[in-house]
């Protein structure tokens, strides 16, 4: 799998259900597809590591739906998304087919860049509102001096 592939990927399954939803019913493009997997709900495990260097352990049980899809043209687009929602998992299997065709620049405009950077705005607000509360314990005066 490509590096550009695993980014659309990451982004598409890491998108709010309704912005996704909603940048879809704008999508301007009339694509056939078969279901080669209809969209599942099923269990995976998690797992981690303490300090991101440590032993693996089992962080627990994580709910995701899966699909896949193959266009009319014959690219085949798989989805794995957390949660229970068939309708986004469907949507991500179809514009990840759809982004191995000729319209893949169409799709990063009017789907993927609107995402990215909605999400990018999110991100930096979290940010900002957090570092709103940071305190710098090592810059508070002690009283003994």
């Amino acid at each position: 799998m490509s590096e550009e592939r695993k980014i659309w990927l990451s982004l598409l399954a890491k998108a709010p259900a309704d912005a996704l939803a909603t940048l879809w019913s704008k999508m301007d493009l009339s694509l056939q597809y078969e279901t080669l997997r209809t969209p599942e709900i099923g269990g995976v495990m998690a797992r981690g590591r303490m300090g991101a260097t440590g032993s693996p352990f089992n962080l627990g049980e994580l709910t995701v739906t899966r699909c896949s899809v193959r266009l009319a043209t014959g690219e085949v687009g798989h989805a794995y998304v957390q949660g229970r929602n068939k309708d986004k998992a469907l949507q991500v299997a179809i514009i990840d087919a759809a982004m191995q065709t000729s319209d893949a620049a169409a799709i990063r405009r009017q789907v993927l860049d609107p995402l990215a950077a909605d999400m990018a705005k999110a991100k930096a607000t979290r940010a900002q509102k957090a570092a709103a509360t940071k305190v710098d314990f090592f810059t508070m005066v002690r009283g003994e001096d």
